[in-house]
């Protein structure tokens, strides 16, 4: 089994510098790359505002996802496509062109994505489509991630800055005291903004994805 992922930028269009965003992305990535490597290849630029990349396991994939979305600065987010299935490449006098029912699972997952937040989901960020012929039990797992995906993006898109970078050191295992330092307030305030963004079960979340990456 391989995941493959698309990503891509909500409201490219309408951002005010794009070329910033790209770059505060690509950063973004390459720091989750550098801090929590699980991407058997990290989440690259394409065409247009997407990006691609190839996951070992679910949990590797969700977990890299949500730290790249608590990476993100303010006012630049993604969707995120995930799709599980043998991945492949087309040769082209281009160069090689992904391919294979992985990356079709994908795309239509990101589609999915769109339909939820144009519609009853505005803050569905996350979706993952199995390829046909995935096994019962892979598709149990699909249904049950996507359950909580829909919980863990609205928490997170609701996080401010500070709390996103919050979460983030936690997720990695970064005390609260060394959170402090870094942020320039006292313990206690951090242990509010843990508190009062939501950050405790987004946390566990992480915690039980690495669990499930063990097995």
């Amino acid at each position: 089994m391989t995941i493959a992922v698309i990503a891509d930028i909500v409201g490219s269009r309408e951002l005010p510098n794009r070329d910033a965003a790209q770059r505060a992305i690509e950063d973004a990535i390459a720091r989750v790359d550098a801090e929590h490597p699980a991407a058997d290849r990290a989440l690259t630029a394409t065409v247009g505002d997407e990006f691609q990349g190839v996951y070992r396991t679910l949990p590797e994939a969700l977990r890299s996802l949500l730290l790249l979305q608590l990476a993100l600065p303010d006012g630049i987010q993604c969707r995120f496509g995930v799709g599980v299935g043998e991945v492949g490449a087309v040769d082209s006098a281009q160069g090689a062109i992904s391919d294979g029912p992985g990356w079709w699972a994908a795309r239509d997952a990101i589609e999915q994505v769109h339909r939820m937040e144009d519609r009853a989901v505005p803050s569905a960020r996350t979706r993952i489509v199995g390829s046909p012929g995935e096994d019962a039990d892979m598709a149990a797992q699909i249904l049950y991630a996507n359950a909580y995906l829909l919980a863990r993006d609205e928490i997170v898109g609701a996080m401010s800055a500070r709390a996103r970078r919050l979460t983030y050191g936690r997720c990695l295992g970064v005390t609260q005291r060394d959170l402090a330092r870094t942020e320039g307030i006292t313990q206690s305030a951090v242990s509010q903004a843990l508190a009062g963004s939501g950050a405790a079960p987004v946390v566990a979340g992480f915690r039980a994805l690495d669990e499930g990456v063990s097995r």
